[in-house]
């Protein structure tokens, strides 16, 4: 039986549908990475960012316009990496023109694939052959041939994968390194897997993806990795530091601001992509300056969801679990580390953390020594001397993170004389966070510390314990056992829910210029625990940007900061 419209609900489907065999084949997909450093897995990146559109489409109305919002913005707000972001714009472009109709024909949806691929090659500075953009344009090239012969929508979309198809085949013939490994772009493999779970949902079949068995090797195209990341030298990255982030638009953006900006940031690094709609901008950059692009980023918005990551850093410990695995090094457990004869570097950056997940965070930002410890564990001036010790940098900030840890940074500080030690009087994590970010590496060492006291007073923190004993204070009558949100001046509020007591302790964080709330969830409570709590906010300020993060700490069940 033909079909020849697609209206909402089909196009809800099939968007679901090619999401989940995304989701099925997202390992075998991640294998086919062969670039020296990743920006993170591109089945893992892709997945996330589908996901992040499915959960909108899942609560979204039937009709056509409200379902393409939501694949837009949902797509966009979760994205991730160059291929997650890539493949939000791809979205973003098809929606366009779908979304201003009740149903899709073949036509249609030619153009709209037209306005995918046209969208995703503008959103990248310099487009690349051989990537997910080839395997697109593929598609809506034979879209457009064959729209006025073909009305029969399964065959329209039969014939437009066969041609991505073949030009996924064809993309090692276009990237050497590809051809090396004897694997396909894995991003385009991605952007396929989506295509075939729409062509599965409209032929009529119901499949149970997670029952899907892993494609196997083709000839002469092989799938899998079959190329030593030793073979990519860390001196071929030119730009180190892999810095993605969202700006929530406080004014108009317009295209003007948009060209204006790309340049600014092509010319501290590169692999450039920038998209937006008329409410958020999202930022993928390589570059060894991620302050300089958040700096000129605040003069559009708030930021929020900022992740950098050390590419360099990350190449080098793959390559060592490599070579151990593969038995070229062996390692000695009763070896001592030695600092290594190598030239200062300008600037560093000391921590306090208390969490896995939050030491994950901060060095993500690009601090370089960790010290574990915090309310119950106050580091002594000797673990702190030895952390300045171990790096090789004439400026060091350190972020003492709790106020019974600056005295004993300011005592450290002291005794070096050979190193210009800045304590940043960092009370809380959200303040040391906050600092951290507002580091600019083109400005002086006294200008950074005196931006970075700036900056953390701005910063308003909640911190969620319980009490050990019975006590009345900040006119609190508390038990032994209740629970306490703490604030940046005292107690805030007290209760029996940690849920409860936080939120009451918010409400009184919170105010008209609230623009973001970060939550960090501590190692006694679950992920499903935080998630439905960032719910309850989120249903309760809907204009508020809510933000959960793993912080595995001890002692607190939450920390919160509000911008």
């Amino acid at each position: 039986m033909s079909l020849t419209q697609l209206d909402s609900t089909a196009l809800k489907k099939a968007f679901i549908l090619g999401a989940k065999n995304l989701e099925a084949k997202k390992d075998w997909i991640n294998e086919l990475n062969v670039f020296p450093v990743p920006d993170g897995d591109t089945g893992t990146n892709m997945t996330m960012t589908i996901m992040s559109a499915v959960k909108e489409v899942s609560a979204s109305a039937d009709d056509m316009k409200s379902v393409c919002k939501a694949i837009s913005s949902g797509s966009l707000k979760g994205a991730r990496g160059n291929s997650g972001v890539i493949l939000s714009q791809l979205l973003r472009g098809f929606t366009k023109i779908a979304g201003d109709y009740e149903s899709l024909d073949t036509m249609i949806l030619s153009i709209a694939l037209d306005k995918a691929t046209e969208t995703a090659y503008k959103a990248v500075m310099r487009p690349k052959e051989g990537t997910i953009l080839t395997v697109a344009k593929a598609m809506s090239t034979k879209a457009l041939e064959i729209y006025e012969e073909v009305d029969d929508i399964q065959e329209f979309i039969k014939e437009v994968l066969n041609a991505g198809d073949k030009a996924l085949a064809r993309t090692p013939e276009l990237l050497p390194v590809l051809k090396q490994a004897g694997v396909v772009d894995s991003g385009g493999q991605g952007l396929m897997e989506i295509i075939r779970g729409v062509y599965d949902s409209v032929m009529g079949k119901e499949l149970d993806y997670s029952s899907i068995e892993m494609p196997k090797p083709k000839t002469p195209v092989k799938m899998g990795m079959h190329i030593s990341k030793a073979e990519v030298d860390t001196a071929n990255i030119k730009f180190g530091y892999c810095t993605e982030f969202i700006i929530n638009l406080e004014k108009e953006f317009k295209e003007n601001d948009e060209e204006s900006f790309k340049a600014f940031l092509e010319t501290i690094g590169d692999s450039l992509v920038c998209v937006s709609d008329e409410e958020v901008v999202k930022i993928h950059v390589h570059t060894n300056d991620p302050g300089l692009a958040l700096q000129r980023a605040l003069g559009y918005g708030s930021l929020t969801r900022i992740k950098i990551d050390n590419m360099r850093e990350q190449h080098e410990e793959q390559l060592l679990k490599e070579m151990i695995e593969s038995g070229e090094v062996e390692v000695d457990d009763t070896e001592t580390e030695t600092k290594k004869d190598v030239e200062l570097k300008e600037y560093g950056f000391i921590s306090v953390s208390s969490g896995e997940g939050l030491s994950d965070i901060f060095k993500g930002l690009g601090v370089d020594e960790i010290i574990e410890g915090g309310q119950t564990m106050n580091p002594s001036t000797e673990d702190i001397l030895f952390a300045i010790d171990k790096l090789n940098a004439k400026n060091i900030y350190i972020l003492p993170n709790n106020k019974n840890i600056i005295l004993a940074a300011n005592q450290a500080a002291e005794l070096i004389q050979d190193k210009n030690i800045m304590v940043v009087p960092t009370k809380t994590i959200p303040q040391g966070l906050s600092a951290v970010i507002a580091f600019m590496p083109n400005i002086g060492s006294e200008e950074n510390f005196n931006n970075m006291q700036e900056e953390i007073k701005k910063v308003k923190s909640l911190q969620v314990t319980y009490a050990v004993r019975t006590t009345s204070i900040d006119d609190f009558d508390i038990e032994e056992g209740d629970i306490m949100a703490i604030g940046d001046a005292g107690i805030v509020s007290v209760g029996k829910s940690i849920d409860d007591t936080l939120l009451e302790g918010l409400a009184k964080l919170i105010n008209e210029e609230t623009e973001l709330v970060s939550l960090y969830y501590g190692a006694d409570i679950k992920e499903e625990e935080a998630e439905k709590l960032k719910e309850r906010l989120s249903d309760k300020y809907s204009n508020i940007d809510i933000e959960l993060n793993r912080g595995s700490q001890a002692v607190y069940y939450y920390i919160a900061s509000v911008e």
